[in-house]
């Protein structure tokens, strides 16, 4: 089962008063596990940023209606594509996986306007899982926005300085993993067949890490271990 974690961040509220997107992030999961796949592109509004907006998410100055020069770490959206250069990219990754949002009513109206002022086909609403409807359902009452929920679950969200959209769906991902009970709610069950074989696209396993982990053992814990062992003789099996 193929999901796709996703964020947006915007000018504004609403669409179809002006505001427009200008960042998307999306983290794929197979199986309710990261795959390393992700989608992130950042969007030239054809229209000036509000200053609130700056060091919010991470955007810098816009020469529209803000000259002042960009700050280390800011990015700047005037040489970014328009979303008419990005909009069918955006589709071809999401395809018709069920989209991962959270508070999805709003980002999936930004997207569909998008979508529609370049004629491309817009994204039913059963496609996405709202995980702000899921937290409020599940803990009634309770503060349920992002960063509320990873202080809930133990989340480390340190480096959610800026509002960053792939950031925020790497983060989400993590808290919808916890909403549903875990990495693997179903214990795997639900791939295997009825004679017990596994059909070969749900054999899907997580890719080998690129780089391994640095060893914790330190040279003194590795040196005392090698005594020990010796003291053991040449039958000790880690000799063997």
């Amino acid at each position: 089962m193929r999901e796709i974690v996703l964020d947006t961040e915007t000018t504004g509220f609403d669409p179809f008063s002006g505001d427009r997107i200008v960042e998307i992030g999306a983290v794929e999961l197979y199986n309710h596990m990261p795959t390393g796949e992700t989608y992130h592109v950042y969007i030239n509004p054809e229209r000036g940023m509000p200053d609130e907006a700056f060091g919010v998410h991470g955007i810098g100055p816009d020469l529209l209606n803000n000259p002042r020069p960009a700050e280390k770490g800011e990015v700047t959206l005037k040489d970014k594509p328009v979303f008419a250069r990005v909009g069918q990219g955006f589709l071809d990754f999401v395809r018709d996986s069920q989209m991962v949002i959270h508070n999805a009513s709003f980002d999936m109206k930004f997207l569909n306007a998008e979508l529609k002022w370049m004629n491309l086909p817009q994204l039913p609403m059963d496609q996405a899982i709202d995980t702000l409807a899921m937290a409020r359902k599940k803990f009634p009452g309770a503060p349920a926005t992002l960063d509320a929920l990873c202080r809930r679950f133990s989340i480390d969200n340190s480096n959610r300085v800026l509002h960053g959209a792939l950031l925020d769906s790497e983060i989400l991902a993590e808290v919808y993993l916890e909403l549903i009970g875990g990495r693997q709610p179903d214990f795997g069950l639900a791939t295997a067949s009825a004679g017990g074989a596994t059909g070969s696209a749900e054999d899907w396993r997580p890719q080998a890490r690129p780089n391994p982990l640095p060893a914790r053992l330190t040279a003194e814990e590795q040196q005392a271990h090698d005594d020990f062992v010796e003291k053991m003789g040449d039958a000790a099996l880690w000799k063997a």
